[in-house]
Order: C-alpha cells, then structure tokens, then sequence
C-alpha cells in the first residue's frame, strides 16, 4: 500500500510545507494573507490542496479569473 497523503496539516507542518517558521506562518495568517484555519473539534488544520495551491501559485491564477 503506498503511502497515505494528508488531507490536513498542523500549523507546524503547515507552516514546514511553505518553507516558513511556524511564528511566520501564524503571523501571515493573523494579517490575512494565508488562510485561516478549520477547526477540526478541538484542533485547527489547515487543508493540505489550498496550501499546495498558494504555493503553486494556483490560488492567485484562480482569484484573477473571478468577474466581479
């Protein structure tokens, strides 16, 4: 069986996928420019493909298609 990709990430790992320190990324999502987190009962996750499309540049390519 290959191996079990995640769905979500802590702020730690979330923050290691962005190449951030977990203060920085805390930081970017308190100013609104990564986004907030879902809460997951007691535990906040950040999901995984929004994180991969920032990163890509996906999510800002996707923004500037919306006709306001």
């Amino acid at each position: 069986m290959g191996m079990v990709q995640p769905l979500f990430a802590g702020a730690g790992k979330a923050a290691k996928m962005l190449d951030l320190t977990p203060s920085d990324f805390r930081r970017l999502v308190s100013a609104g420019v990564l986004p907030p987190p879902c809460r997951l009962g007691e535990f906040e996750r950040w999901d995984v493909e929004q994180l991969k499309a920032i990163a890509s540049g996906e999510a800002a390519e996707a923004a500037r298609s919306i006709e306001w």
